[in-house]
């Protein structure tokens, strides 16, 4: 059994991405911290309707955040990276509306949500963290809409490659020009509302350009440049943020 990982050794707390923790934050967040778990590639981390009793940092790994209607029809919501937050919805609203996937193996901190109450009263600084992550997440759900309402397919291949990538280099993962990439074409088409045979077809195209390469569950973007023009994106860092 692998030990758990200290707060005060979390590699994510210190990377720039990040919002730096004092030292009476993170003195709360080694008490608050429960535990870790360990979710293998192809399991699900949180189940549509479940009402998890904890909240979930994503340590390591990668994983998808989809709903299903109830025809059995998937919407990927977004991919999920290290550093996000997981139950907060099922935390507030009690049952969650939508499922996270394991993408590869992936390391969770665990905190229990019955507990969520104190962060409040002791650290209303860490309290407002929430809403800040809150923030961050309707944030990018208007930028979905958007791609989804208005980006042409190859505008959309283009704008979710270019997320990923920036998403991935923040976190530390980009190696020897490349950043893991287990997501299948399937999940970039129903994240997209695109069919599987568009989506090839733009990532073929994109490819032919000379402008990414995804091999090996890899992914490199040769000239993220043109990629945002084409995506009509800023060409930017990511946006720094609070980590539970």
């Amino acid at each position: 059994m692998s030990p758990v990982t200290d707060c005060l050794d979390c590699r994510l707390r210190c990377m720039p991405l990040f919002v730096p923790m004092s030292d009476k934050e993170l003195a709360f967040m080694r008490r608050f911290k429960s535990g870790e778990v360990t979710v293998p590639v192809g399991r699900e981390v949180m189940a549509q309707g479940e009402r998890s009793p904890m909240l979930q940092t994503v340590l390591s790994g990668l994983g998808v955040r989809s709903t299903l209607l109830e025809d059995g029809r998937r919407q990927v919501i977004n991919f999920v990276f290290p550093g996000d937050l997981l139950g907060l919805q099922s935390g507030l609203m009690g049952e969650s509306r939508h499922s996270v996937t394991a993408m590869t193996e992936m390391t969770l901190c665990t905190f229990p949500r019955g507990q969520v109450w104190d962060l409040f009263v002791d650290q209303p600084e860490r309290a407002y963290d929430l809403t800040w992550i809150a923030a961050v997440g309707e944030h990018f759900l208007g930028e979905t809409v958007a791609t989804l309402g208005q980006r042409d397919a190859m505008e959309r291949v283009a704008w979710a490659l270019v997320r990923i990538w920036r998403r991935l280099v923040a976190v530390g993962l980009k190696k020897d020009g490349s950043v893991p990439f287990p997501f299948r074409q399937q999940d970039l088409a129903d994240a997209l509302g695109l069919s599987i045979v568009h989506t090839n077809r733009r990532i073929v195209a994109l490819r032919q350009a000379g402008l990414i390469d995804i091999s090996n569950r890899r992914l490199a973007i040769h000239d993220i440049e043109q990629l945002s023009l084409i995506a009509h994106t800023e060409m930017k860092k990511e946006d720094v943020r609070p980590i539970l």
